[in-house]
C-alpha cells in the first residue's frame, strides 16, 4: 500500500498540483503570513487564493498533529513490547485520528477493569477457549473447574471472569469498532426527552421533549440545541444503534460456533460486550462526531456573518449623532465629526419613568443645529424602537430633508466600553457614554470600530458560546485578519486594535507603532516604519504592502503595491510615458493602451516580474489603495418609522440582512422585529451575507408572537 505524503494528500483533496501545495507549505513554514503569501507570492503558489491557502495551512496542522499522536502511540506499544511489523505498518497507514485510536485501544493503558482483574486471577487460558471456540467433549463447567482457586471460588466465577476478558477483547477490536461506528452514523438514531422534574419555564427546548431522529438527518443547530438542553439538565439524550448493525459488526470478527461447547459462553460475552462496553463507547463517539461537525458548521456560519459585518462600507462624510437608548438611565447622546472625533455628549430622558419628551427634543434639536448633524444612529437594544419613534417624529416635524437615521446593532458595545482600550481612548467618559460613541463610529467605519471588540461578542453567530472556544477564536481572528488586510490600513490614523491584525505586526508591535507615531509624528513613508523599535526586516516585508501612507513622500505608499515591486511599478510608468507623481486618473488611458500594445507575458519578462504581480500593479496604479468595501451596497438610511400595523401581505420594501442562520436570514426592514426570510424563499445557489440589501415582500405578520415572514423579490 502506497502511503501518500502530506502534500500529496492535500493536493488530492483540493484537486490542485502537488507543487503548489509544496510551495505554499514551504512559504508558511518559513514564517510568512497567510495574507502576505496570498497577495504577494502568487507566482510561487501558482495563484492560489486565500481560502485555498488557509485550507492548506489547516490541513497541514491536522496531519502534523496526527503524526505526533501516531509517534506517541507507536512509542507506547513498543514500550509494552507488543509491537509487530504488521501492526506498525497498519499504524503508519492509518489516515484519521479515529482509526489510530481504534488500533491503539487494545494496547491503551487502562485503569483496573473486570477483564484485567480476571487476567490477574489466571483466567486468560479459559477465556482463550471461549474466544477460539475450542471443540472439546468436556462441558464448559468441567473445563472451568480446573481454574477454581482461593481467588476464583466457583465455576460460575471462573466462567464470568473469562467472559469479561472476551467481552473486552471484542469491544477493543478495531474492526468491530469501525464497522459499528459507521453503522451508527448512518442508521443510528438520537433520542431526547424532558427530564421529569426539570425546569424549562419558557419551553425553550419544547421541540426536543419527545424527539427521535436518524443520526445522519440531524442538522447542526439541532445538535447544539440538544447539547445545551442536556448541559442545562432539561433534556435526557441517548443514541440507539439497531441490533442487526452492532451484532453484524461483532460477528464479522467474533462468532459462536455451533460445534463448540463454548458457543453459549461466546453469545453471553457478545451481549455483555455490546451492552456494557461497545455501545456506550460508540454512543460517545457518535455524540462527539456530531458535536464536532455541528461546532465546525456554527463556526463557519459565524465567520461568514462576521466577514459580512466587517466588510460593510463606511458611511463617510457624515457628522453623526449617536444614541444609546435606555429607560430609567436615559438615552446617552454622543456627536462625532466626519473623522470620528468626539464633539459633544449629553443625556436625555424621553421615556418612562421621567418622560421628559419636550426637553429631550429640544436638546437633540440644538445638537443637530450646532454641529450640522446629517445622520443619527440608534442602538438596537432596550428602548430602541421608542427612541426611533422619537427621532422619526423630530425629523418629520422639523422638516430636516438632509437628516436621516439608522438602526445599529449594538452587540459588544458594552464589552468595548468597559475595556482598557475604551478607558484609554475616553478616560473622562462613563461606560454608557463610551457605548454611544461606539454606536456612532460603527457606521463611520465599521471595521475600524468593530476590531476593538472580541469577535464572539459582536453577535452575528449561532450558539457561539457552546462551541470549541479556541477553534472559534482562531476562525474569527482569521476573518478579521483577512478583511483588515484586504482593505488596508492607514498607518497614520489606525488604532492599535486595527494595526494588530495587519500581517506580521501583532499586539506588541502595534502598540510600538502608535507610540512611535505619537512621539515622532506621522510617518512620511513606509520606509520610515523601519525606525520603529522591534519592527525588523521580516515584519516590514510582511506588513508593508497592507499599510497605507496618504500624501507621503512616496506616491506608491498609498497603494497596495509592495515596496519590493516599486522598481517594477516605476519602470512600468516610465514604459507608458507617465510621471511617477501623475494622478491615478491620468494613468488610466496610457496604461490601458500599453496593455493593448504589448502582451502581458512579454511585458512581465521585460520588467523582470511575474504576470500575476504585474496585473496587480496595473490595477493599483489606476486605483491605488482600492477599498473592496466600496463595491458593496451602503446601509439603508431612514427618515420615518414603520410599525407592525403598516405591514400587509404583498407589501414590498427594502431590508438589510442582519444575521444568516441555517434556516434562512433575519432581515431588518425598519420595524421593531427583524423579519425571517426562510431558506425555502431564497433562490437555489444564492449566498447571503450580513449587510446585503434586499428587496423583499411581506408574506405574513403575526403581531402577537412578533413574527414577520418575508418572501424573495431580489437584491
Amino acid at each position: 500500500m502506497t502511503i501518500l505524503s502530506h502534500n500529496q494528500k492535500i493536493a488530492k483533496e483540493l484537486n490542485i498540483p502537488e507543487r503548489q501545495v509544496t510551495a505554499t507549505a514551504e512559504l508558511l513554514d518559513a514564517g510568512n503570513t497567510l495574507p502576505f503569501v496570498a497577495r504577494y507570492r502568487k507566482e510561487v503558489t501558482g495563484g492560489l487564493d486565500e481560502e485555498q491557502i488557509r485550507t492548506i495551512q489547516s490541513q497541514l496542522e491536522l496531519l502534523r498533529s496526527l503524526d505526533e499522536r501516531r509517534t506517541a502511540i507507536i512509542a507506547s506499544i513498543e514500550e509494552q513490547g507488543k509491537m509487530t511489523p504488521e501492526l506498525l505498518a497498519t499504524l503508519n497507514a492509518a489516515e484519521t485520528k479515529t482509526a489510530l485510536e481504534d488500533l491503539y485501544q487494545p494496547y491503551k493503558p487502562k485503569r483496573r477493569t473486570r477483564a484485567s482483574m480476571a487476567r490477574e486471577r489466571g483466567l486468560q487460558p479459559l477465556a482463550d477457549q471461549i474466544l477460539f471456540q475450542v471443540r472439546t467433549k468436556l462441558a464448559p463447567e468441567d473445563v472451568a473447574a480446573e481454574f477454581i482457586s482461593a481467588e476464583v471460588p466457583t465455576v460460575a466465577d471462573a466462567l464470568a471472569g473469562a467472559r469479561d476478558i472476551v467481552a473486552e477483547l471484542i469491544s477493543d477490536n478495531p474492526e468491530v469498532r469501525r464497522i459499528t461506528r459507521e453503522k451508527a452514523l448512518e442508521w443510528g438514531s438520537v433520542s431526547a426527552g424532558k427530564i421529569d422534574d426539570a425546569e424549562d419555564e419558557r419551553d425553550v427546548y419544547a421541540l426536543y421533549y419527545d424527539f427521535d431522529l436518524r443520526v445522519n438527518r440531524l442538522r447542526p443547530h439541532q445538535v447544539l440545541a440538544i447539547n445545551r438542553g442536556e448541559a442545562q439538565k432539561v433534556l435526557r439524550v441517548s443514541v440507539a444503534v439497531p441490533e442487526r448493525d452492532w451484532r453484524g459488526a461483532i460477528h464479522s470478527s467474533f462468532r459462536a460456533h455451533s460445534l463448540s461447547p463454548f458457543a453459549g459462553q461466546m453469545e453471553q460475552a457478545i451481549d455483555d460486550a455490546a451492552a456494557r462496553l461497545l455501545l456506550p463507547a460508540i454512543e460517545r463517539d457518535v455524540r462527539r462526531t456530531l458535536t464536532e461537525q455541528a461546532e465546525m458548521h456554527a463556526i463557519t456560519v459565524f465567520a461568514a456573518n462576521l466577514r459580512g459585518l466587517l466588510s460593510q462600507p463606511p458611511l463617510a462624510g457624515h457628522t453623526v449623532l449617536a444614541l444609546d437608548p435606555g429607560f430609567r438611565t436615559g438615552c446617552k447622546v454622543a456627536v462625532m465629526d466626519v473623522t470620528g472625533k468626539l464633539l459633544d455628549t449629553d443625556t436625555i430622558y424621553p421615556h418612562p419613568p421621567q418622560k421628559q419628551m419636550a426637553a429631550s427634543v429640544q436638546t437633540l434639536t440644538k445638537l443637530i443645529a450646532r454641529h450640522r448633524v446629517t445622520l443619527i444612529t440608534i442602538g438596537n437594544g432596550t428602548a430602541s424602537r421608542e427612541t426611533e419613534q422619537l427621532v422619526a417624529d423630530l425629523i418629520r416635524q422639523n422638516q430636516h430633508a438632509d437628516l436621516h437615521y439608522l438602526m445599529v446593532n449594538e452587540a459588544g458595545a458594552s464589552v468595548y466600553s468597559a475595556s482598557p482600550l475604551a478607558r484609554s481612548e475616553f478616560p473622562d467618559l462613563d461606560v454608557s457614554m463610551r457605548s454611544a460613541v461606539s454606536i456612532g463610529r460603527r457606521i463611520q467605519d465599521p471595521l475600524a470600530e468593530l476590531v476593538k471588540i472580541d469577535p464572539k461578542s459582536i453577535g452575528v453567530g449561532m450558539y457561539q458560546h457552546d462551541v470549541n472556544q479556541s477553534e472559534l477564536a482562531k476562525a474569527l481572528d482569521g476573518v478579521v485578519e483577512s478583511v483588515v488586510n484586504q482593505v488596508g490600513v492607514d498607518v497614520n490614523t489606525a488604532s492599535p486594535s486595527l494595526l494588530t491584525y495587519v500581517a506580521g505586526i501583532g499586539p506588541k508591535l502595534a502598540e510600538r507603532i502608535v507610540e512611535h507615531r505619537n512621539q515622532i509624528g506621522r510617518f512620511p513613508s513606509r520606509a520610515a516604519l523601519k525606525d520603529v523599535s522591534g519592527l525588523g526586516p521580516k515584519a516590514f516585508e510582511q506588513a508593508a504592502g497592507f499599510l497605507r501612507i496618504r500624501q507621503g513622500d512616496e506616491p506608491l505608499d498609498a497603494s497596495a503595491i509592495h515596496p519590493e515591486s516599486y522598481k517594477v511599478a516605476k519602470k512600468l510608468l516610465k514604459r507608458a510615458g507617465i510621471a511617477n507623481s501623475a494622478a491615478p486618473t491620468a494613468r488610466e488611458e496610457p496604461l490601458a493602451a500599453l496593455r493593448q500594445q504589448v502582451p502581458l507575458r512579454d511585458l512581465a519578462a521585460e520588467l523582470d516580474t511575474g504576470e500575476p504581480t504585474l496585473v496587480d500593479i496595473f490595477e493599483q496604479l489606476v486605483r491605488p489603495g482600492r477599498d473592496p468595501r466600496d463595491e458593496l451596497p451602503a446601509p439603508i438610511l431612514r427618515s420615518d418609522v414603520l410599525s407592525m400595523d403598516d405591514l400587509l401581505p404583498g407589501l414590498q420594501l427594502d431590508g438589510t440582512v442582519r444575521n444568516v442562520v441555517d434556516f434562512g436570514a433575519f432581515v431588518d426592514i425598519g420595524v421593531k422585529q427583524d423579519g425571517l426570510l426562510h431558506r425555502s424563499q431564497i433562490p437555489h445557489g444564492t449566498v447571503l451575507s450580513v449587510g446585503d440589501v434586499l428587496t423583499l415582500e411581506i408574506i405574513s405578520v403575526d403581531k402577537e408572537r412578533g413574527r414577520i415572514s418575508l418572501g424573495w423579490v431580489g437584491e
